[in-house]
This record gives C-alpha cells, structure tokens and sequence, in this order.
C-alpha cells in the first residue's frame, strides 16, 4: 500500500493537525500488522480509529538510535516492515556516535524522499535548465545520493562529482556550466578556499544557489555570509537523517538582517529551518524539564514520519537541539508559511553541547563567532582540564595572524576567556562530510564544572 504524498495547502494549524492525523492513522494501519518493531513497541492492539489528536501520541514510547543500532543484525534493520525482497535501497549512518545504523527503503519509501525533496528544491527554484552538481565521495551516506535523484526527478541536469579531489571538481563545475552547487556546509566554503588558492574567481562561475546539509552551518548568520559572498550565490540549509528523511528546509528569499514576518515572539534576525510538516510530525521536548517547549525555548527535536511505511519511525529522539516557533493563523492566511520554523535552524546536537565553567556552548555558537572574521581561513577548538577547571583552546588559520580579536569576539559572546593560537594556513584538517572540529580532553570522572 503506498501513501498519498501530496497535501493541499492547510488553511490553519488545526487544519494542519488534522490532516497530519489522518497520515498517521494510515502509516499506523499499514505497519502495525507486520512491523515487529513497532508491534511490541506500540502494541498490535494500538486502537487506531480512536486516536483522536496528535497530542495523544504523548503517551506512547519515544524511539532512540540506541534502540535501532540494537535492533539491526547483519547490516538489516530492526524497524522493517516488509519481507526483504521488497526492499531496493541500503545506506547507512556515518556512525559519527558509534556504530553505523543502516537504512533500508523500498521503492514506494524512496519516491517519498524525492517528494520531500521537492520541498527543499522548490524552495530553491530548482528545476529544468539547471545543472546541479553534488559535491560528495557518494559513499553509502544517504544525502547526497537523494539530493542527486532528486535533481534528476525535478528535470534538472544531474552532476556527479564522486572519485574527484577538490580542484577538479572546480574544473568539472566551471566546464560543464554548474548553477547550483550542493556540499555540507564545510566542503562548499573549502571548495572555495581551493578556488582562491587556484586563482578561479568562483564570482565569475554560473552558480546560483548552494545547498548545504550534513551539519549545522547554512543558518548559522556567519557562515552563511562567506558562503554567499565566496560564490556570489543564494544560500539554501537544509537538514534531514538517514534514519528519519529529508525533514526540514531553509529560506532564501531573504536577507540575514531582515525580520521574518511569521514569526510570533518578535521579529528575528536570524535564519531558521521550517520542518516539512506534510510529511514529519514534530515535537519538541524542552532542554531544562523535558516537558513540551515554549516558542524559542531550546528543545531537542522529536519526529515521527508519515509516509515512509517500510523503515518508519515514531517519536523518534533525532538529539537536534532547535528553538521553535509556530506561525499564527494570521500569518498562515497572509500567505507565511504554514510549518513550525525553527529559529537558527539546527543549534547544535544534544550530546555536542559543551557545559564548560557553568556556559552551555553549542558548536554552532562558536562557528558563528569565527566565522564572522573573514580573514580566518579554518579552526579547531579544544575542550580540557586544566587544575580542575575546564579550559577552551582554539586554534586558527588567520591571514592576519592576530589572535588577539578573536579572543576578545569570545569573551563579549560567551562570557568566556578563550585561548586563541594562530597555527599555519593549511595544518588543521579539511572536511567533505560533516566537519569535526571539536576535540574533548577532558577528564570525564569528574562531573564537568
């Protein structure tokens, strides 16, 4: 049974609610009879026709990654619910926080990800007469392999840039007349920092919009600047999970310092992340209690899927830390967004968040502040423990070889005295996948103060 993808434009949130609940009636149908996972988990007596709003799911159990790497044996995963013959794609998870989790989709499952897509690329004005070029290794990492299929399902050229080192993927770009570049956020301004080293003016290059992904950077306000000045284009964020879909997409139509007219706590300078709530049930379970968060309180993200019937998952635990903010009918009648819009997009993950002398300090916090000076090239930062105290140490890659600002923009931002060292330009490491530029020394018997 394939779900229905396409949702008419919701006339309020109620609305929007409503019609929400109906997909989840029906992806409940479909899976609760041979799901296995979700049978034990939910129970197959889940009364279905009783479920009368989204907020009754409150009750029910969350999943975690922890419970699906579990539950997957041999590279299968736990949470299907098809027999395996019916499955035609395998990708898997970085691992970046411990073991790899593998994916599998069904064809059905794999066009939902290209209607999600549609989201993100519509957003982007991406269609017929372009020339997309990806920007990854096309490993067995789910991104890019979707961004590329989605290109080609929007009528676009499709431009595979696999097996290349950085300057010839310049070359392919510049040959081949590439108007939209996609990369995570890292890559695509290294890729700029190649160009500049090989004296291509990336200003001169037809492209138009980069799409970045994979980590949080295209709606952090200082990266997304050098990105758009490093190649004269739009900046487009968007962020999904291997295990969960493509789920949430950014704004471009926009500058960084103007108000957003849907937002209802005040107008925002910031750039944000609207989930796309046809096909994602968010919740947000606040940072301090746990309990349901308030407009732009901090919150981790909770998602359940509502078309992808043979991996689904529900109230899944993604560890994204975002602030939401929901549009007011109002707004929605005036033509805003409908979907929840998350303030400063994906703040950081809730296991990335460095508690260091009582400061809670997100990594994009502190790419925010870095990357607000031009001439800094790349960094490091490193967490450790100095005479019982926890201590921050960056290290950066600057043409003006004065540390001395960078501290200073620390102090006023964090609250904190950071040391800053000027290390050589080109001796810290360089990143095509999600950029790891943390490292934690600290001693963890002790509680962090």
């Amino acid at each position: 049974m394939e779900l229905p993808t396409t949702v008419p434009r919701p006339r309020s949130r109620a609305d929007l609610d409503a019609r929400k609940l109906a997909r989840l009636r029906r992806v409940l149908r479909v899976i609760l009879p041979t799901n296995r996972f979700y049978a034990a988990k939910l129970g197959r007596g889940v009364a279905v026709e009783r479920l009368g709003s989204l907020a009754d799911i409150a009750s029910w159990p969350c999943t975690t990654k922890e419970e699906l790497v579990a539950a997957a044996v041999d590279g299968r995963p736990g949470n299907l619910t098809w027999s395996d013959d019916r499955y035609v794609r395998f990708h898997q998870t970085s691992g970046t926080h411990g073991r790899p989790l593998p994916a599998w989709d069904t064809a059905a499952d794999w066009r939902w990800w290209m209607e999600c897509w549609k989201c993100v690329l519509g957003r982007g004005h991406v269609g017929r007469g372009d020339r997309v070029l990806v920007a990854s290794s096309f490993g067995p990492y789910v991104g890019f392999w979707s961004a590329f299929d989605a290109a080609v399902s929007r009528g676009a050229l499709a431009i595979p840039a696999g097996g290349l080192s950085s300057l010839a993927r310049l070359e392919l770009l510049r040959r081949v007349g590439a108007t939209v570049l996609v990369a995570t956020p890292s890559y695509a301004l290294h890729l700029a920092e190649v160009a500049v080293e090989a004296a291509v003016d990336t200003a001169a290059l037809p492209i138009r919009l980069v799409i970045v992904a994979g980590e949080p950077g295209g709606s952090v306000p200082a990266v997304r600047r050098r990105l758009a000045e490093a190649w004269g284009a739009a900046v487009l964020d968007h962020a999904g999970a291997t295990e969960v879909g493509p789920w949430g997409v950014g704004e471009t139509d926009r500058s960084d310092t103007r108000p957003h007219p849907s937002a209802d706590i005040g107008g925002t300078p910031r750039p944000a992340l609207h989930v796309i709530e046809d096909q994602f049930h968010p919740e947000f379970f606040a940072l301090g209690t746990g309990g349901p968060a308030a407009p732009g309180e901090a919150a981790e993200l909770v998602l359940t899927t509502l078309g992808r019937t043979g991996a689904p998952v529900i109230r899944y635990r993604t560890g994204d830390v975002v602030r939401p903010v929901w549009p007011s009918d109002e707004a929605i009648a005036a033509g805003a967004c409908p979907w929840v819009r998350l303030d400063g997009g994906v703040l950081g993950r809730a296991d990335d968040m460095l508690v260091v002398r009582g400061v809670n300090i997100f990594p994009g916090a502190v790419d925010d502040i870095v990357r607000g000076f031009p001439e800094v090239v790349e960094y490091r930062l490193t967490v450790a423990t100095r005479e019982s105290l926890d201590t921050l140490t960056i290290e950066i890659e600057d043409r003006l070889g004065d540390a001395t600002r960078v501290a200073r923009e620390f102090h006023v931002r964090l609250g904190l005295k950071v040391e800053v060292r000027v290390v050589p330009i080109g001796s810290l490491p360089r990143f095509e996948g999600k950029g790891k530029r943390v490292v934690d020394r600290r001693d963890r018997s002790r509680v962090p103060t």
